[in-house]
């Protein structure tokens, strides 16, 4: 005889399994934007990051490799999003880092689909310099490169005070230094020589972080053996330190 209990217990475990499933995808999304650019930075001939910009790769013969990086990670993202939400909602900060990092997704989406514009001699033929007017394609790629990382950024920090909340404070911390540290180097002037190096380094520390949130949550909805809005990312506690 099947129990009352039988059917919401299945109903949780296909929701963690689920939500796992999204959660995964932020840790696909934390190594495919690193792997296809830095990939590229050290085997595309005349690019040199210490003059073109990570996202300049998206110009060129095999620009649609880095379109790829740019687009496949913002999906990949938003359906991380997802799966945060569901597993914090009900917690601190359980709606704000799930949105700032749906945020960072869509502008990601939107980095691929407008692109820069040739300049410092990339793609091989371009101006040898810097464009005087900038392309309308060019600008809405800065503004979505800008909204990118500063939203996870933002969701670096935030989820550092759900962190501490719990006693994680190694975790809040970690968490807290990659938001503060990636928006030093990502932030304004990007016309200084090394804007570039900047760039891409913040980009891999914040990359990073998305992959250690993604094992995080996913750690703590298969120990809670709960359904994820029920546990919310485990609960607030000040005696916990990992």
């Amino acid at each position: 005889m099947t129990s009352l209990t039988t059917v919401p217990a299945t109903a949780g475990s296909a929701r963690r399994r689920r939500t796992r499933s999204l959660l995964r995808c932020g840790t696909i999304a934390g190594l495919l934007f690193p792997a296809l650019s830095f990939g590229q930075a050290f085997t595309r001939s005349g690019f040199d990051l210490r003059r073109h910009a990570i996202s300049s790769l998206t110009l060129g013969d095999l620009g649609w490799l880095q379109v790829i990086a740019f687009v496949g990670t913002g999906l990949l993202a938003v359906a991380f999003a997802v799966g945060l939400w569901r597993a914090l909602r009900s917690g601190r900060a359980g709606t704000a880092v799930p949105v700032l990092v749906g945020v960072y997704g869509v502008a990601m989406v939107g980095g691929g689909i407008f692109t820069p514009d040739p300049a410092s001699g990339w793609p091989p033929g371009a101006p040898a310099g810097i464009p005087e007017q900038a392309s309308t394609g060019s600008i809405l790629h800065i503004v979505c490169g800008a909204a990118a990382f500063l939203s996870l950024s933002a969701a670096g920090v935030l989820a550092a005070r759900r962190f501490a909340g719990q006693g994680r404070r190694g975790w809040a911390a970690y968490s807290a230094t990659s938001g503060v540290v990636a928006f030093v180097l990502t932030a304004p002037p990007w016309s200084e020589e090394s804007a570039s190096i900047r760039f891409a380094v913040g980009a891999v520390l914040i990359s990073g972080w998305l992959v250690a949130l993604s094992w995080r949550a996913r750690q703590e909805i298969a120990g809670s053996g709960h359904c994820p809005s029920q546990t919310a990312f485990a609960p607030e506690s000040p005696v916990r330190n990992t």
